[in-house]
């Protein structure tokens, strides 16, 4: 495994590292989409192979993209969003899931069989995810930077640590997740969810 240090300079730089990110970085913009960030395993994922030393893409089954638009919260708003950015990233040859944290709520309890809050944007959709490696955003702003949003920080991500995030709690999904990541990067360390406490009461900086 490469040793890297566990910071947003070199977090940017293994996601840029697979081109299809940076691909979507460039196009999402011009779509205009509110609140849009890209995330989740396509940004941990790239990580996680910088530092085992695979190709940029090896393990990544989709790509992400979260936005917030709570002026209409139906499916049918959504999938027109949906249809826009099946026809951007046509040419990428690879699985961009797009959906509105906005209208999550909705479908949450039906797929889950759990009561869910209403998200008040993108970020407080990034938060929800189960482990807090996963929890991270990436946007493109106007002057051509990069807005990262990660609210647990790197050091886990860096050191292919999977720990549950209970804000949500589906300890049979976090499983299922993690023993299949697990398969494809065996170098990880998966803790148990009964171990876990609440990682939104303190997030470390590191």
């Amino acid at each position: 495994m490469t040793q890297l240090h566990s910071t947003e300079e070199n977090f940017l730089r293994l996601v840029l590292r697979n081109e299809v990110n940076a691909a979507l970085l460039e196009r999402l913009p011009a779509l205009d989409l509110p609140d849009w960030y890209l995330v989740a395993g396509c940004l941990f994922q790239s990580v996680w192979n910088g530092v085992t030393d695979r190709p940029p893409t090896d393990g990544i089954a989709d790509y992400d993209v979260f936005y917030f638009d709570d002026r209409d919260t139906s499916w049918r708003a959504e999938d027109t969003v949906i249809s826009v950015c099946v026809g951007a990233f046509s040419d990428l040859g690879v699985e961009v899931q797009v959906r509105n944290q906005a209208r999550v709520h909705v479908w949450y309890p039906q797929k889950h069989g759990i009561p869910y809050e209403p998200l008040t944007s993108s970020r407080d959709g990034i938060d929800s995810f189960l482990n807090t490696s996963s929890c991270f955003g990436v946007r493109k702003r106007d002057d051509g930077s990069f807005e990262v949003y990660a609210p647990f920080g790197y050091r886990d991500l860096f050191e292919m640590i999977v720990r549950p995030n209970r804000r949500c709690v589906l300890p049979k999904v976090y499983l299922e997740k993690a023993s299949r990541w697990q398969t494809l990067w065996p170098e990880l360390t998966v803790l148990p969810w009964e171990e876990s406490t609440d990682a939104l009461a303190s997030r470390p900086l590191g």
